[in-house]
């Protein structure tokens, strides 16, 4: 079977203006969200990367109405939806493509009572467990059966009740499913240590904006009154905070100046921070970013000299999806970091494509390493390279075009899968990528 590869040259030196696209992240929870309702929901900004083509394919086989009007720009209508269509082989295989699929499942059981689910594909950057989402749909009243040898979830509820939710991990999925579940549930909900990222927010504004009834917005605690249905509104997805983020790192890497267009610098949180924290200058320009070409960018130590350690955590703390852009970047700074990926327990092991770059790195555990920066004494060289999942492979990207000769990489199907033609968007700013079939 042929699958494409990217054909990357080094010495990069790019310049001029990118716009980020929409969400990932808060594109698969809005479009979840569009069966919570008969009514039409129009969306705005919705990136056109593979994960959300195939939630689309979804929620059209189960019977949503989708018009396009634009490249970014959807209405859909969910009034008579094909509950049959679960029992489908094409269900079967298109949901566990995605793991973004079980955000199907709170919607589904809110409004039919029922919801089905096979296992849910995506990253292989570790264990990465749904009892989040269960349990807290078992709370709400639903009974769950898992059969282990299809490996497929089953959820049924006549009608969903209010309850108090503790949430044991800090999930955004989690918290988004349970609360489009919650919504519909009689009576009052009440999630603790719910998440609360600003595409979080964005589910939970649209939801009120339909004539859900949630308080605490952007707090970890959320208090849903139950309501009997909902209506149709309109919806403009966020810029996407990782690409924003992986832009930073690449003007960074390759010594360029390039301007980062229509970022919602208020939704960004702590990354501005942490990359200046890296010794990157970054300049806010309105609601645009300006990274100058720098040739030498100094890491920050701690105040009484440690080595600076950069950790993710839920928001408001540093995103996980970031950490493979920020451990890249530090191959070429001068000075140390730790970084920590605390969440995921595999999201590093693709160093050693770094080192065999020339990167100095020092995997100390599955989830940190130490990065000795260069400070461009040597820079990193071309070699053929696999990606592993969204975030690394766009990583090696950044180092690909930073480096001083040719590189292949394999898999590029992983970064499609979150980042929208990536390739000809760079190669209108000076980079040359060349996709080819292998």
């Amino acid at each position: 079977m042929n699958s494409e590869s990217f054909r990357v040259q080094g010495n990069a030196n790019l310049s001029g203006n990118i716009t980020p696209q929409g969400a990932k992240n808060e594109a698969l929870q809005i479009l979840s969200a569009v069966l919570l309702s008969e009514d039409k929901i129009r969306i705005n900004n919705v990136p056109d990367i593979l994960d959300v083509r195939k939630l689309i394919e979804l929620l059209i086989g189960l019977g949503v109405k989708v018009e396009r009007h634009a490249d970014e720009e959807f209405t859909f209508q969910a009034d008579n939806i094909d509950l049959d269509y679960f029992a489908s082989q094409t269900y079967l295989d298109n949901a566990r493509r995605i793991r973004g699929s079980v955000m199907l499942m709170g919607p589904l059981l809110a409004r039919f009572g029922r919801a089905y689910l096979p296992k849910p594909g995506g990253d292989k950057i570790g264990r990465r467990r749904l009892d989040t989402h269960f349990g807290g749909f078992k709370k709400l009243g639903a009974n769950f059966k898992f059969d282990e040898s299809g490996e497929q979830f089953f959820l049924e509820a006549e009608k969903l009740k209010g309850a108090y939710i503790l949430m044991d991990e800090i999930s955004v999925t989690g918290t988004a499913n349970i609360v489009m579940a919650a919504v519909l549930a009689e009576g009052k909900t009440q999630i603790y240590n719910a998440a609360c990222e600003p595409y979080l927010q964005q589910l939970c504004k649209m939801l009120n904006r339909m004539g859900a009834k949630i308080q605490g917005v952007g707090s970890n605690l959320l208090t849903i009154e139950g309501v009997e249905k909902l209506g149709g509104t309109e919806h403009r997805i966020l810029p996407d905070m990782i690409e924003i983020g992986s832009f930073i790192g690449l003007a960074a890497m390759t010594q360029s100046s390039i301007t980062i267009n229509n970022v919602s610098i208020p939704d960004l949180g702590v990354i501005p921070a942490i990359f200046r924290k890296m010794g990157i200058q970054l300049d806010i320009q309105g609601d645009n970013i300006h990274i100058p070409a720098q040739d030498v960018y100094e890491i920050q130590n701690f105040i009484d000299g440690s080595i600076l350690t950069v950790y993710d955590s839920p928001w408001p703390g540093f995103t996980p999806d970031l950490m493979s852009i920020l451990l890249v970047v530090a191959t070429q700074a001068k000075g140390s970091v730790l970084i920590h990926q605390k969440m995921f327990e595999s999201r590093l092991f693709f160093v050693d494509k770094l080192i065999d770059m020339g990167a100095k790195i020092i995997l100390c555990d599955p989830h940190r390493a130490t990065v000795i920066g260069m400070a461009r004494q040597n820079q990193l060289r071309g070699i053929e390279m696999s990606s592993p999942d969204i975030r690394a492979g766009v990583s090696l990207l950044i180092a690909a075009l930073s480096a001083n000769s040719e590189s292949i990489i394999h898999n590029v199907s992983q970064i499609d899968r979150g980042y929208q033609n990536i390739d000809t968007r760079l190669n209108t700013i000076g980079a040359q990528i060349e996709r080819i079939t292998v």
